[in-house]
C-alpha cells in the first residue's frame, strides 16, 4: 500500500526559482546603459557629438518609461538629495553662465546621467548591480583588446575617430588608436584614451575580484577577465592609475582590517594610526614630489597640468561664490574656450581636477554641495563596508564581500578627480548618484524595495530576504 506524505523529507526538490525573460531583459538594459558610461569616448568616437547626445536621450527616454511601467517602490526621504542639490545648481546656473548654450547642451547630459544612476539603483538588486557593473566592463575589456588587435594587425596604422586612416602627420591626443599593441608604446582601447583604459581596467579587475570572493560559477573565466584587465592597464601605463591601484590596496587593506575587530574600542588605534600613515604619506608624497614623478614618468609640472590649473584659478577667482556657469565638460567650439588654454596644440577641455574645475564652473556653492556630496557617500560607503549586516541583536553574521565595491569605487574616483575632471560626468558621476541611491534605498545587501518587490513577484517570504 503506498503512503503519501507531505514532510519535507519526502517532497521532491523544488527546482530553483527562474528570473521572468522580462527582468532578464531588464538587467541587459542596463548592463547597456553602464557599458554607455564606462565607454563614453568609444560611442564619441564612433557617432559623433550628435550621435552621442541622441544616444544618450534616447536611452534615457526608454529608462523613463520602464521606470513609469515598472514604478519601482522607492523611500523618497532615502533620495540622494546632495547630489540632486548639486545636479539642481549646476542647471540654476544657466541664469548668469557666461556659456548658456553650454550650459543648457551640457546640463542635458548630467540631468540623463543622473536619471540613468537613479533608475538602474532603483530597479536592481546590490548582486544584480554588480554583476550588470561586471558584465558592462567585460565588453569594454573585450572590445578594447580586439579593436587594437584590429588596428595593429588589419590596419596597421593609427586611426582616428569615425575611423578615419591616419594621414601621417604628427601622432596626437584625438588618435582613437595609435597602434602600439605590438610595438610596445601605451594603448587606449576603444575608449580612445590611456588614463581611461587604465582607470576602466583598474575598476574591472575590482569588480572582478568581489564577484570571485562572493562566490561567482566560473571563477576561472573571472581570473582571465582579471589576467586581461591586468594586461590593459600595464599597457596603458597611467601614472595616475598607478596612485589610485596604492590607495585601493590601502583602503581595501583597512577595511579587512577593521572587519576583524571584535570591541567598539578596538577600531580606535586602528584609525589613529592610518591617520598619522595618511598624512605621513601624504606629506612624503607633496616634499618628494619630483622623485614620485620620475617613478611615474611624469614632469615636475604633471604634464602640463599645473598651468592650467594656474591658469583656471585665476580665472575662478574673479567669480568666486556663483562661478562662471557650468559646462562639464568645456565645449571647445564655444568661444570663451576655443583656444583659452592650449597644450600640444589642442584646446583643453577640462580643468584636470574636479574640485578646482567645480569651483571654476559652480562657485563655491556648488563646490560646496559637490564635497558635501563625496562626503556623505564616502561616509555611508565606508560603514557599509566594515559593519556587519545586523538589524536585530545577533552581531555575528558574515560579512559580504560585495560591500567593499562602493568604498572602493570612491577611492578611484578621488584619485582620478586630483588630476582629471571626470568624475564629474560619464561613468563617475553615475556611479556616485547610483552607489548613493542604492546604499540609502537598500543598506543592508538582500534588503530594499527592490529586494521585496522581486520576492513578492517569486512568491517567497519578504520579511527578510538577507542570505
Amino acid at each position: 500500500m503506498a503512503v503519501h506524505t507531505r514532510h519535507p523529507v519526502g517532497a521532491p526538490p523544488a527546482a530553483p526559482t527562474r528570473e521572468s525573460t522580462g527582468h532578464l531583459m531588464l538587467r541587459g538594459y542596463t548592463i547597456f546603459v553602464l557599458f554607455i558610461a564606462l565607454a563614453t569616448t568609444f560611442w564619441f568616437n564612433l557617432l559623433g557629438a550628435v550621435g552621442l547626445v541622441v544616444l544618450v536621450c534616447i536611452t534615457t527616454l526608454v529608462s523613463g518609461v520602464l521606470w513609469a511601467v515598472l514604478r519601482p517602490v522607492i523611500a523618497w526621504r532615502q533620495l540622494p538629495w546632495l547630489p540632486l542639490a548639486y545636479v539642481a545648481w549646476a542647471g540654476a546656473s544657466v541664469i548668469w553662465s557666461t556659456w548658456r548654450d553650454a550650459t543648457v547642451l551640457t546640463w542635458v547630459l548630467l540631468a540623463a546621467t543622473t536619471v540613468q544612476g537613479l533608475f538602474i539603483a532603483s530597479v536592481l538588486t546590490w548582486r544584480e548591480l554588480v554583476r550588470a557593473i561586471a558584465s558592462a566592463l567585460k565588453w569594454v575589456m573585450a572590445l578594447s583588446i580586439l579593436f587594437e588587435l584590429w588596428v595593429s594587425l588589419i590596419v596597421q596604422h593609427p586611426i582616428l575617430p569615425n575611423f578615419l586612416l591616419w594621414n601621417g602627420d604628427m601622432v596626437t591626443e584625438l588618435d582613437w588608436s595609435r597602434n602600439n599593441l605590438l610595438d610596445g608604446g601605451r594603448i587606449q582601447g576603444i575608449v580612445g584614451n590611456a588614463h581611461l583604459l587604465a582607470i576602466a581596467a583598474l575598476l574591472a579587475i575590482i569588480v572582478f575580484a568581489i564577484r570571485i570572493a562572493s562566490g561567482a560559477p566560473r571563477k576561472a573565466l573571472l581570473y582571465g577577465w582579471i589576467a586581461l584587465s591586468a594586461f590593459l592597464l600595464w599597457r596603458s601605463s597611467s601614472g595616475t592609475v598607478w596612485l589610485a591601484v596604492v590607495a585601493v590596496a590601502i583602503v581595501l587593506a583597512t577595511a579587512l582590517l577593521m572587519r576583524t575587530t571584535r570591541r567598539p574600542g578596538e577600531r580606535t588605534k586602528f584609525y589613529v594610526a592610518y591617520a598619522v600613515i595618511g598624512v605621513g604619506g601624504a606629506l612624503a608624497a607633496w616634499f618628494g614630489r619630483d622623485q614620485v614623478l620620475a617613478l611615474l614618468g611624469k614632469s615636475s609640472d604633471l604634464t602640463g597640468r599645473e598651468y592650467i590649473w594656474e591658469t583656471v584659478w585665476a580665472r575662478a577667482i574673479e567669480h568666486p561664490v556663483l562661478g562662471w556657469g557650468f559646462s562639464t565638460p568645456w565645449l571647445p567650439w564655444v568661444p570663451e574656450f576655443d583656444g583659452w588654454i592650449v597644450v600640444n596644440d589642442l584646446t583643453v577641455f577640462h580643468a584636470h581636477d574636479m574640485w578646482l574645475d567645480a569651483f571654476f564652473q559652480v562657485g563655491a556653492i556648488g563646490l560646496g554641495l559637490l564635497i558635501l556630496t563625496y562626503v556623505a557617500l564616502i561616509w555611508r560607503a565606508w560603514f557599509f563596508a566594515i559593519d556587519r549586516p545586523r538589524w536585530d541583536l545577533t552581531a555575528d553574521r558574515p560579512y559580504q564581500a560585495l560591500t567593499l565595491l562602493p568604498t572602493l569605487v570612491m577611492t578611484v574616483l578621488l584619485v582620478q578627480g586630483l588630476a582629471e575632471s571626470r568624475p564629474l560626468s560619464e561613468w563617475g558621476w553615475l556611479f556616485v548618484v547610483m552607489l548613493s541611491h542604492k546604499i540609502g534605498q537598500s543598506p543592508l545587501v538582500g534588503e530594499g524595495p527592490t529586494e521585496r518587490r522581486l520576492a513578492m513577484e517569486r512568491g517567497e517570504q519578504v520579511e527578510r530576504i538577507i542570505p
